[in-house]
């Protein structure tokens, strides 16, 4: 006993020690809006584009309304978001306790600054998750302050009672939604081996409560996809005439066939921000391993498997240890090298509401394995995938072996996709259907007709 307490103790001690050297970044400007532009608060409870999709929506997002004439402010908590030239920035400050190498940390005293980050820490000691909630209570404050700066709210994916209050104080305000967040929880609870841990997620989903009150009040929701759209009326209740879709992006300069970059023919890549059962990694690696029977490949991970969960303990028992590669914190050139290098990539999720890392592989102009859950159909289209139920590993061993022996297929497949990602899915084209938005929620219109932004 004594001896743990001792472990924990240099533990917080080195967390403290962390959180003293870290430095908040400080407020940025924005470019000013040009004529004819909006000025554009843009809030994100957490921006980093390492850790998932809304910190590379950020980025990509903004910079391409400020190259249309806007002027663009983002409003986030750490982990800290990567923002291009002329956007401007604002950071909210929070206890950030997920934080990697110490998440779920206990912080020092003088760390709590505010009863926001009482209830946040308060909330993770009770099993929940309370950062969209209280970066909303932080968010406001600021906001409240500078009425005068913008003239619209574009809140991405906090949904926090804060931002509804705003919207009742006279703010614009629009929602992006990017996919129901009832999947996740449904998936988790499915995937829950004791009744303690259902429990616990359930615990951690607290927050869908609050979001779903407020997304059913916020006048104007933008999502990415049909099958979302459809899904968000059905298991949030928002009214449909309130839902548009507007697909993400991107970055085809970056994410696209590199000429001095060999593929290797037995190789498979997957990109995924977390290792949870809706990612589909574990279905995939069993996949690897029937395939493994009878032929040498092997598979690149972009992401970073906890180093005791699901995906780790999958690849000691199937003695993947030699075939799989883990990388993390690489850049987007990078990884699009990364793609270029895999003869086809895959995209196992068991739903998405999206996918952006279906687009980056077309974009990249390789051929692409993926599951039929959510909204992955209608993204990859009909030319640039071969398409498997979710969570069926002889499925996807049964597509591996068949695009690897088809190498002429998997060319064909890679040039639709590039085509297919070109035609629909860059950010330009996101910006501009966002901005039609905006001039809606502005005008008191009906949103724009989702068939406009194809």
């Amino acid at each position: 006993m004594v001896l743990r307490t001792r472990g924990w103790l240099a533990k917080h001690r080195a967390s403290v020690e962390r959180t003293e050297a870290l430095i908040v970044p400080p407020r940025r400007a924005p470019a000013p809006a040009q004529p004819g532009g909006r000025r554009i608060a843009f809030l994100v409870y957490r921006g980093n584009p390492r850790v998932g999709g809304q910190g590379v929506y950020t980025r990509h997002l903004t910079r391409e309304l400020v190259a249309l004439g806007h002027s663009v402010e983002v409003f986030s908590g750490a982990p800290w978001p990567e923002l291009d030239d002329g956007v401007g920035f604002t950071p909210v400050p929070g206890l950030d306790l997920y934080r990697d190498p110490d998440p779920f940390r206990t912080p020092a005293f003088r760390e709590f600054r505010s009863w926001a980050d009482v209830l946040e820490f308060a909330s993770l000691r009770a099993g929940g998750f309370a950062e969209p909630w209280t970066f909303g209570m932080r968010v406001k404050k600021l906001l409240r302050a500078r009425r005068d700066d913008f003239d619209i709210i574009h809140d991405n994916q906090c949904m926090a009672t804060g931002i509804l209050d705003l919207s009742y104080e006279g703010w614009p305000v629009l929602e992006t939604l990017h996919h129901p967040i009832t999947v996740d929880r449904a998936i988790a609870l499915a995937h829950a081996t004791s009744w303690l841990e259902r429990y616990g997620v359930r615990r951690w989903y607290g927050f869908l409560r609050m979001q779903c009150r407020v997304v059913q009040q916020l006048p104007a929701v933008l999502t990415v996809s049909h099958n979302s759209r459809i899904d968000i009326h059905e298991q949030m209740g928002v009214a449909l005439e309130r839902l548009t879709v507007v697909p993400v992006g991107v970055d085809h300069d970056v994410f696209r066939p590199y000429e001095d970059v060999v593929p290797r023919p037995h190789r498979l890549m997957v990109t995924t921000s977390s290792d949870v059962a809706m990612k589909g990694l574990v279905p995939l690696l069993e996949a690897v391993a029937l395939v493994l029977a009878t032929r040498s490949i092997d598979i690149v991970i972009i992401g970073r498997p906890k180093p005791d969960g699901a995906v780790a303990r999958t690849i000691e028992r199937l003695g993947l240890g030699e075939v799989v590669t883990t990388i993390s914190g690489v850049s987007d050139e990078a990884m699009a090298r990364l793609y270029g290098e895999a003869a086809v990539a895959v995209v196992p999720s068991l739903y998405e509401g999206f996918s952006l890392p279906a687009i980056e592989a077309m974009s990249c102009g390789v051929a692409v394995i993926a599951t039929t859950g959510g909204a992955i159909p209608e993204v990859v289209g009909p030319d640039a995938a071969l398409l498997v139920a979710p969570g069926d590993a002889a499925a996807l061993a049964s597509a591996i072996t068949t695009l690897l022996d088809d190498p002429e297929r998997c060319r064909r497949m890679g040039q639709a996709g590039r085509a297919r990602v070109m035609e629909r899915f860059t950010w330009q084209v996101t910006a501009r259907g966002t901005a039609a938005c905006y001039e809606a929620v502005l005008a008191g219109a009906p949103l724009p007709d989702a068939v406009a932004f194809h």
